[in-house]
């Protein structure tokens, strides 16, 4: 039982990134710029003198910029430790000889994701600690930095899946790189100019959007491109009341981390199915 769950693929991996010395320095440098900005945070609303006053909704500022910066390296970092995982193996030349081995192609699909977005999660595990400060002062609640740290999670996850799909799908690593930031871009800024464009065309094309009173005109397309956007969901987790402003706006009331969740557990299924699918596409007999 215990050998077949195990991923020698997985261990591998985790070994070798994280016995190497780029691996802590990039968390050392990672956790010294997260030290600056909350130190400089601190040092600004307290005029420098370490005697003024720094009130809950100045620690909520924190938390929200931590979040959104936090969010931001996450989508940056991802791309880049799993767009290569598979073709970098065929790059080296070493992809056949791991393709004979008992592995399946589920374990090694699985065991490259895990293995790729393991240090992004010790990045935000190993940030924990700064958010101490932020419950010092207080203005945040447990279960709004569980929920961010949630969202973070899923978000690692479905983009490592992409990446994977285009490093399995494709030949050369440059090639899957910049078809996954391409992913990226899309989910990220693509969508949030979509939403404003379905908005400003219901604003200015005879469809007026009620402030108050009245039945908002329903745009599903709208929210659609607003759910599945990564900055609106940690908008409406940071500022509730936003979500209430967007169903206003699109005249949809459905929790967007619903559609949110949804959207991207299907990417990630939908990547790792075709991963797994190509990975042994020119052999006669797959595992």
């Amino acid at each position: 039982m215990q050998q077949r769950f195990s991923n020698p693929v997985l261990m591998k991996e985790l070994k070798l990134r994280f016995r190497t010395l780029k691996s802590f320095s990039g968390l050392m440098f990672y956790l010294f710029l997260l030290f600056i900005f909350v130190g400089g945070f601190l040092s600004v609303f307290t005029q420098f003198t370490g005697t003024g006053f720094f009130r809950p909704n100045e620690s909520f500022i924190m938390f929200a910029v931590i979040s959104i910066l936090q969010m931001a390296l996450v989508m940056f970092i991802t791309p880049g430790l799993t767009a290569g995982a598979i073709s970098s193996e065929r790059e080296k030349q070493t992809l056949n000889i791991l393709l004979t081995t008992t592995q399946s192609s589920t374990q090694i699909i699985i065991g490259k994701l895990l293995s790729s977005i393991a240090f992004l999660i010790l990045l935000l595990i190993a940030g924990l600690p700064l958010y101490s400060v932020v419950f010092l002062f207080g203005g945040v609640s447990p279960v709004q930095l569980t929920t961010i740290f949630l969202f973070y999670l899923l978000t690692i996850v479905a983009i490592g899946s992409i990446g994977i799909m285009f490093s399995t799908i494709t030949k050369r690593t440059i090639v899957s790189m910049i078809a996954t930031y391409g992913g990226m871009i899309f989910l990220g800024a693509v969508t949030a100019f979509l939403f404003f464009v379905g908005i400003s065309f219901e604003t200015f094309g005879g469809m007026p959007i009620p402030t108050s009173g009245g039945t908002p005109p329903s745009s599903p397309v709208t929210y659609f491109w607003a759910a599945i956007n990564p900055g609106a969901l940690m908008l409406t987790i940071l500022y509730p009341e936003s979500g209430t402003q967007l169903a206003n706006m699109t005249g949809i009331s459905f929790p967007v981390w619903i559609t949110y969740l949804i959207f991207y557990f299907a990417i990630t299924v939908v990547c790792l199915m075709i991963a797994i699918r190509k990975l042994r596409a020119n052999m006669k007999h797959n595992r």
